[in-house]
């Protein structure tokens, strides 16, 4: 794909979540990072299209209760139930799986899990379990929520015949900035102060893309289809921390986009994970593929694609989480 096609959008598939996304009647969807952006704005497309259920994952519950207010007020038949969530704790991401599950119920289900939440260029830290901090929000964090999550996506595939079981997982073109290796398992642990903010913000990326192949991968025989996905450069609170840090390749491609009118609204940026959640037939969606907008197969790079780093990433993240998985 050449930079032209990349910038101005040649191929993309037409999609309007109003009219495009089917009813969803029965459906039980959970979002994280659902307070605010992008994640707030899938859940109101999705409100309209009468769940069962949506689940707003926030870190902060009171912001998660604002959000369902706001939803409410343009959908308000919208059934909304806010989950406490806080990525960076996996004694959080734990809890908040059991209480899903348990008030799920013998016949609940799950049907669209939606990976949304992230940070962006962050100073250098590390999580509560000592994981690099934008390593251990974007991927570790979801990675045990999709864990202790699959076997209600499983019942849900394997036992309602209206189902149609999707992991959508946010990443970012951005995974082109990782390191050399693509993913440093060997300083994980630590805050990888060494490397530029956006290194490490590219690494975790990374690290999205290729676990949502290797999910894939791993439960393609159990009804569960599982995509990633770039939403554009959307005009978020994400982009805030890092607008101060000096990455000149970072802004040199986003400052063309700039100029030519593409920086986009949060409700156009919100239209590529839409349509991988629930606008895209299941037959259409390529399982495990990465997908920029709209509905276009990304871009191959040095890494995305690497089956090997794949599963070499998989049992390395589920060697650490043995603590939260036994």
């Amino acid at each position: 794909m050449g930079l032209l096609s990349y910038l101005f959008g040649s191929g993309e598939v037409p999609f309007t979540p109003e009219t495009d996304i089917p009813p969803l009647t029965n459906k039980v969807i959970l979002i994280t990072g659902a307070n605010s952006g992008l994640g707030k704005q899938s859940a109101l497309e999705l409100a309209k299209h009468s769940p069962a259920l949506i689940w707003l994952a926030a870190r902060s519950l009171e912001k998660a209760h604002d959000a369902a207010v706001e939803i409410r007020a343009e959908v308000a038949d919208a059934h909304i139930k806010t989950l406490e969530l806080d990525l960076a704790s996996l004694d959080s991401v734990q809890a908040a799986a059991r209480r899903v599950t348990s008030e799920s119920g013998p016949s609940g289900r799950l049907d669209i899990l939606m990976l949304n939440a992230g940070i962006m260029m962050t100073p250098a830290g590390m999580t509560k379990d000592g994981f690099e901090i934008q390593f251990g929000t974007n991927h570790i964090g979801h990675a045990l929520l999709t864990h202790l999550l699959t076997p209600l996506l499983v019942h849900t595939a394997q036992r309602h015949v209206d189902a149609d079981v999707r992991v959508v997982v946010l990443t970012s073109d951005a995974h082109a900035f990782a390191p050399a290796a693509g993913i440093v398992f060997d300083s994980l642990k630590s805050d990888q102060n060494d490397m530029y903010s956006a290194t490490r913000y590219g690494q975790s990326k990374l690290a999205n893309i290729l676990f949502a192949r290797e999910v894939a991968l791993r439960f393609k025989d159990k009804g569960i289809k599982c995509v990633s996905v770039h939403p554009g450069r959307v005009n978020t609170n994400l982009t805030a921390p890092f607008r101060s840090r000096n990455f000149l390749t970072y802004w040199l491609v986003p400052l063309v986009v700039n100029y030519s009118g593409l920086i986009t609204t949060v409700q156009d940026g919100a239209r590529n994970q839409l349509w991988a959640a629930a606008g895209a037939k299941r037959e259409d969606l390529v399982d495990g593929e990465y997908y920029i907008p709209v509905g276009k197969v990304g871009p191959a790079s040095k890494f995305n694609q690497d089956a090997e780093l794949a599963g070499k990433l998989w049992g390395w993240t589920f060697e650490q989480l043995k603590p939260w998985t036994n």
